[in-house]
């Protein structure tokens, strides 16, 4: 990718949904602000999804650098969707207040959007270093370059920038949805004739599950929001040809992971598996 001068790039915002995210919310703050980008155009809102720890105060404790709102609606796209209103500048970027970024994360981002075909650009979704080997399985479970080639493609809005008018025109996230909020907007990003492009170079570190207890949470989690997914797009999942249906995306998994000569992955993608069985069997979150 070309890069682009200082010159050429345009003002963005970058959105950080936050609840009860004191124990992260630092040092994601502190990776944006470190960004290779011009400080007089770049914007760092944080949403505060009515925490109860001390995220308001982690945020104060950025002055003026920082723009702190507030969101009483529970869920990420509602508190999404209150930093979209909040953006002045044509580009709008998402990370989640448990990643990090790499310096050069927004401007490579910034620069996939230059193509007024691409609705999304997403980058690299790598587990926080130091990883255990439980962090990085779940680092191919968050592969971007895999979600962007799905049938459909999806985005992840750990790692996420668009230009603001696109989301806008579609409504933003869906509020309704506690779970699969960026899988829905990439959808209809998707359906409204966008592109979704990786950029590679773009990177952030998330800290990914480190327990069992986690790791089926996050399964458990996941299969519930599918719930969701299928219900308000099931024609748009039937003219891709994907349903969703748990026993074809199990058989789907077990081939990616059929390389792995380890036990250890077998044994991670089973709890995570057993937690999406047992999250699509309790149905969508209220």
């Amino acid at each position: 990718m070309t890069p682009v001068s200082d010159h050429g790039l345009p003002h963005a915002s970058v959105v950080v949904a936050a609840r009860d995210a004191a124990a992260t919310l630092g040092d994601c703050v502190a990776s944006l602000l470190a960004l290779d980008y011009p400080a007089d155009r770049l914007d760092v809102i944080v949403v505060d999804n009515d925490s109860h720890d001390d995220t308001a105060r982690v945020i104060a404790g950025f002055g003026a650098r920082v723009t702190g709102v507030h969101e009483l609606r529970r869920g990420a796209a509602a508190a999404r969707n209150r930093g979209l209103a909040a953006v002045q500048g044509p580009i709008v970027a998402f990370t989640d207040a448990d990643c990090t970024v790499d310096r050069g994360w927004l401007r490579a981002l910034a620069a996939a959007l230059d193509d007024t075909a691409v609705g999304v650009s997403g980058g690299a979704i790598r587990a926080y270093r130091p990883a255990t080997s439980m962090e990085r399985f779940v680092e191919e479970l968050h592969d971007h370059a895999v979600a962007m080639r799905e049938k459909p493609p999806y985005a992840i809005t750990m790692s996420w920038a668009s230009r603001t008018a696109v989301l806008r025109d579609l409504g933003g996230f869906d509020a309704r949805l506690l779970r699969g909020q960026d899988v829905d907007l990439a959808w209809r990003v998707v359906r409204a004739g966008y592109r979704l492009r990786y950029v590679a170079e773009a990177v952030v570190y998330h800290r990914n599950p480190a327990t069992f207890a986690d790791l089926f949470r996050q399964g458990y989690l996941h299969g519930r929001g599918e719930s969701a997914l299928r219900r308000i797009h099931a024609a748009h999942l039937a003219a891709a040809g994907a349903a969703l249906h748990p026993v074809r995306r199990l058989a789907r998994d077990v081939a990616r992971f059929r390389h792995v000569r380890s036990l250890r992955p077998a044994l991670y993608r089973l709890v995570f598996d057993l937690g999406k069985v047992c999250g699509g069997l309790a149905g969508e979150p209220t």
